[in-house]
């Protein structure tokens, strides 16, 4: 993603091709190419990410995900089944045993560092006054660990201010797939199923194709109504409520900037620019897995004037954390949401 100031940033399934989207015209719709919206086709569906995230508390096994989910039949095999062919998970059939496991696969643990990033910015901001549901604890290093989004080269951490970006080999627009997740979900809630969890906290705000493309042109620097509906070629009314979602939930804040008729344009807060760094994660991961060694957008960290990509390191000792390396406190009783538990050290 780009810095704030200025601007330009999916994965084909593997089965059928979906038609290209068209506008209300009839005509083909085109989106600009993007590494982040590669990488939410895979995470923001809700059961998808349930399913992932559960495998990083260690669940391996078909009945494990669906006592851990309550998760339909049909639909955990249908999940499983797609993460496979994605290549986030490969099937083990450990020893003699006819019942196989899913296990995650390296392109899946790589998914790690974004739900760390994505966890960091719910625990700041969608933790509505109550502990973090988990405190990590880094095992290289002995501490108890709140990864930042760090330059590749310097090491130091990087906000949306802190950068610049360029066209990649991969830049350009494509025709629009149908079948992304272009509604939002009328069980929001479902995010939530298992445990609670801070990155289903913060996928429940930007989880959704057009929630996630408003917030990415604020970062493009994109900021009137007109602009943005030009940009994405997106119905009005789509780009009304996502909008007012996001201005309800904290993540823009409107501003007038004419009268007679009255006009606005939609900034990013706080709370909005610190999406970026949960974004440029994405970016990496959709960078190194799916943009088939063309990736979009260059970014160049304004610190120390070097081209970089996100690395989420630990606080402490600074070094890039990795799923193996990482340990939980948890301030729940996993019994209590009919979970297992992650891999956890005594309080």
């Amino acid at each position: 993603m780009p810095a704030a100031a200025k601007a330009q940033p999916t994965r084909p399934s593997p089965r059928a091709t979906p038609k290209p989207a068209k506008s209300q015209a009839g005509a083909i719709r085109r989106e600009r190419s993007c590494s982040v919206a590669r990488t939410l086709d895979i995470v923001s569906d809700a059961w998808a990410f349930l399913i992932i995230r559960e495998a990083f508390f260690g669940t391996q096994t078909f009945e494990a995900f669906r006592a851990a989910l309550g998760i339909p039949r049909a639909t955990l095999t249908d999940r499983l089944r797609k993460l496979t062919q994605l290549a986030i998970f490969r099937q083990v059939a450990p020893g003699s045993s006819l019942r196989k496991e899913y296990r995650l696969t390296k392109m899946g643990f790589d998914l790690y560092p974004s739900f760390i990033a994505l966890m960091q910015f719910g625990d700041r901001w969608l933790a509505g006054g109550k502990p973090a549901p988990l405190t990590l604890v880094h095992v290289s290093c002995g501490c108890d660990s709140h990864p930042i989004v760090a330059c590749s080269h310097c090491g130091e951490s990087v906000a949306a201010r802190d950068a610049k970006y360029r066209d990649g080999p991969g830049a350009g627009r494509h025709p629009a797939k149908a079948g992304r997740n272009t509604r939002r979900a009328s069980d929001g809630n479902r995010f939530q199923l298992g445990r609670p969890s801070s990155v289903s906290r913060a996928l429940e705000i930007i989880g959704d194709k057009w929630s996630f493309m408003v917030v990415r042109e604020g970062f493009f620097g994109n900021r009137r109504y007109d602009k943005i509906l030009t940009e994405l070629e997106i119905a009005p009314n789509i780009l009304t409520d996502r909008l007012n979602r996001l201005v309800a939930s904290g993540v823009l804040r409107r501003r007038q900037y004419q009268s007679s008729p009255d006009r606005y344009e939609y900034l990013l807060t706080d709370m909005g620019r610190d999406l970026y760094g949960p974004f440029i994660t994405m970016l990496q991961w959709g960078d190194r897995w799916l943009s088939k060694g063309k990736p979009p957008l260059l970014l160049t960290h304004l610190s120390c004037g070097h081209d970089f990509h996100a690395s989420v390191n630990c606080d402490r000792c600074k070094q890039p954390i990795v799923a193996a390396d990482m340990r939980y406190r948890l301030t729940y009783d996993p019994k209590a949401f009919g979970a297992l538990g992650p891999r956890s050290v005594d309080s």
